[in-house]
């Protein structure tokens, strides 16, 4: 079992949910271990960012990414499924980066595939 902490925006995020909502991602949170970690799950992702091993992890229309620090997963960002910030992260681009991700043929692909969807 892991410790759990919280980046500021994971927080406020956590804060801001139903009360139900935060039960069950504190619960698949501390119930994850080294064994799922490094298994193949289909609800948990990984990639490594700066030689750091970010996981995601889906949680109904929630996409938790945090990192194993230690003893402790450290959440960085509690996102809504599909958000441009969750899309960016995937990228593995910068959020502040207006004109990097205009440049970015997969963010165009990815607009255009919301207009086929309709």
């Amino acid at each position: 079992m892991f410790q759990l902490t919280f980046s500021e925006q994971s927080l406020d995020e956590l804060n801001s949910l139903h009360q139900s909502e935060q039960l069950e991602l504190m619960d698949k949170l501390s119930s994850l271990t080294n064994e799922i970690l490094s298994g193949e799950n289909s609800s948990i992702g990984s990639f490594v960012r700066k030689g750091k091993i970010f996981y995601r992890l889906r949680i109904a229309d929630l996409r938790v990414y945090f990192e194993k620090v230690d003893i402790s997963l450290h959440c960085h960002f509690i996102l809504q499924k599909n958000s441009l910030n969750d899309f960016l992260i995937r990228c593995k681009m910068p959020a502040s980066d207006d004109a990097v991700l205009e440049n970015h043929k997969s963010f165009w692909d990815y607009l255009e595939s919301l207009t086929k969807n309709k």
